[in-house]
């Protein structure tokens, strides 16, 4: 089972999303109904929903990229060690996702749509997958996809 912390530093996020918390925890109730991920563990993270002008602040300086970005993740384990933890309960770690950026791809699909599909990739992050090679790359997005097609029914 998965659980989140929201964190807020801008006021927009709370204007778009009236109970965000909620909104995520719904969510999140489908993916542990769903997908096996979380298999007898209780993990947690937190979500920082920021704008543009503090993510490029963490990212440049935990990435060295000096942009903005729509979702940074901060995972505490690899996927293999996440595998290996005895610990019943665990924290995996922190993700921070813009509102500019958000809203931006939203002008094209729709916001809570490009919210969703943002903190999920961030997420996975945190699970222990990435997209550096492209086969990784691959089971990433098919699995975004399928959590995606889960969530928003």
């Amino acid at each position: 089972m998965i659980k989140v912390n929201v964190q807020s530093d801008n006021k927009f996020w709370n204007k778009k999303i009236k109970n965000i918390k909620k909104y995520l925890n719904t969510r999140i109730k489908k993916i542990n109904k769903a997908e096996n991920f979380f298999k007898k563990k209780d993990l947690t993270f937190t979500i920082l929903l920021t704008n543009s002008k503090n993510i490029k602040k963490i990212n440049k300086k935990f990435r060295k990229k000096n942009k903005p970005t729509d979702v940074i993740s901060f995972p505490f384990f690899t996927k293999n060690h996440l595998k290996k933890i005895k610990d019943k309960k665990c924290y995996i770690g922190d993700l921070a996702v813009s509102y500019e950026i958000i809203n931006l791809r939203a002008k094209k699909s729709n916001f809570f749509l490009e919210f969703d599909k943002a903190w999920i990739h961030g997420l996975l992050h945190l699970l222990g997958y990435d997209h550096i090679k492209d086969i990784d790359y691959y089971k990433m997005i098919k699995l975004e996809k399928k959590i995606i097609s889960l969530i928003n029914y």
